[in-house]
């Protein structure tokens, strides 16, 4: 044999045989699909199918595998997602969650910004890393029996001075929780309904992607605090291309409750919200009201804001609340009859920011965390500050009012700049307890002609570069 004929036909054999070793390896490395209705999962809507569903999600942990399930309907409580594993819920698949509170254990976790033991969501990630959520399935909380728990929960309360203690009394299951965890992935289509509290709450959790959700909390009724996505305390987060309509904080970031939230002292920071669209919910980008551990690294843009949205710029926080938010970046808004475009108070919804327990309750018998929830805090450690912040390219039309905006004086706004606005309003509204505010190449047009009034205000902003309704 010719000798560049060996030498050719010995490269092929070893080109080949590398080949079948990385096919090998690539076989190896695959991850092995576990399929839940192997485990005895049903699917039939009426059986319970944690117990099966759960075993799926257990045996994939050693291995890393993905676990997915045949079209159906499966009804579910707490399920808990491993290390290293993937649920894929493909189309056609729907997981529906129990009506029944014993199916979601007691754990620790925190709720509206208080540290407590509270029922498992129906998806729950704890203490693990490299978990995908994925697929175009549907994951379904059967909402309408926990809403009506609370509202008829409230209904007692009210009168007797406790609303505050209605979100924490009512045991509501939250749909998906990521809690202590790391290098998380949600999204692929999936589509998430009818929460019985919260949506999703990424709480000490930190790089973790979601792309592609569609969030409809409003079918068979209006579940109240059925928030769509709230990053609370957790950092290091992308939320992208969400879909949202639900009854309360659409994207919302959050750092702990008064006194709580201040001994927790964690901060949400380096967070990027973009590329999503708010059918209903309190507002196109929410930070608050429990912002007691602060914020830093935050930008927003490229949201859309539907007319039924109350407010599109929406800080809210309370004299008990403490904390900061700072670096703060919200741009390319389109708000579409959106009541208020920019919209800030430090003093949100008294009867609910802040507890106090009424004469005629007996302590002795009261819940543990009524006493965390009515610990006094000074205005010292209290009053929340919010500085340097950049608000531009924000187009609204159909708005009532175009600012709402106050602080304290002793604990004032400082260096915003607000640019290349475009708001259509009936009237301008007014801006309090400022400093240091930059206003310029804003275009502001009133029904009524009025323009923005500043009041309390320690230095008078600057906005000599273009008035109000006059752009460039």
């Amino acid at each position: 044999m010719h000798i560049t004929q060996h030498i050719a036909r010995s490269t092929a054999r070893a080109a080949f045989a590398l080949a079948a070793i990385l096919l090998s390896h690539a076989a190896l490395a695959a991850p092995k699909q576990f399929l839940a209705n192997s485990y005895g999962a049903k699917g039939d809507g009426t059986t319970l199918d944690t117990a099966a569903i759960q075993k799926a999600l257990d045996a994939a942990a050693p291995s890393g595998g993905t676990v997915t399930l045949q079209p159906g309907t499966y009804l579910t409580g707490s399920l808990f997602l491993k290390s290293n594993t993937t649920l894929d819920l493909p189309a056609g698949v729907t997981l529906i969650g129990s009506q029944h509170l014993a199916d979601y254990p007691m754990l620790p976790t925190r709720i509206a910004g208080i540290e407590m033991t509270w029922p498992a969501a129906l998806i729950n990630t704890r203490d693990a890393q490299n978990v995908t959520l994925t697929g175009q399935g549907t994951i379904d909380g059967d909402g309408p029996i926990w809403w009506k728990s609370y509202w008829d929960l409230r209904a007692t309360y009210e009168p007797k001075g406790l609303r505050w203690a209605s979100d924490y009394d009512a045991r509501r299951p939250r749909l998906i929780l990521f809690q202590n965890s790391s290098n998380i992935h949600l999204g692929g289509g999936i589509t998430l309904k009818r929460s019985g509290f919260w949506t999703i709450q990424v709480l000490y959790s930190y790089n973790v992607t979601i792309d592609g959700v569609i969030i409809r909390n409003n079918e068979g009724g209006k579940g109240p605090s059925t928030d769509g996505i709230d990053i609370d305390s957790s950092h290091d987060i992308l939320v992208a291309h969400a879909d949202i309509d639900v009854n309360d904080d659409a994207l919302c970031l959050k750092s702990g409750r008064d006194s709580d939230g201040l001994r927790v002292n964690r901060p949400t920071e380096n967070v990027i919200l973009r590329d999503s669209i708010i059918r209903h919910g309190a507002a196109a980008v929410t930070i608050g009201s429990e912002t007691s551990g602060g914020f830093r690294n935050i930008e927003a843009y490229n949201i859309t804001a539907l007319a039924g949205v109350p407010s599109g710029v929406l800080f809210k926080s309370a004299h008990t609340r403490g904390g900061y938010a700072k670096d703060i970046r919200i741009h390319d808004l389109t708000l579409e009859g959106v009541a208020i475009p920019i919209h800030i108070t430090m003093n949100w919804n008294p009867s609910y920011s802040y507890a106090t327990i009424p004469a005629n309750v007996d302590r002795a018998t009261m819940p543990p965390y009524w006493t965390t929830l009515t610990t006094v805090v000074p205005d010292a450690q209290g009053l929340p500050h919010f500085s340097d912040v950049h608000i531009w390219n924000i187009k609204a039309t159909g708005a009532k009012q175009a600012f709402n905006v106050s602080a304290y004086p002793t604990a004032t706004l400082d260096n915003f700049t607000l640019d290349h606005l475009t708001i259509e309003a009936k009237t301008a509204g007014t801006i309090a307890n400022t400093r240091n505010w930059t206003l310029k190449d804003n275009s502001i047009i009133t029904a009524d002609g009025s323009k923005p009034t500043f009041s309390d205000t320690p230095t008078p902003p600057s906005n000599k570069d273009v008035p109000f309704g006059e752009p460039k």
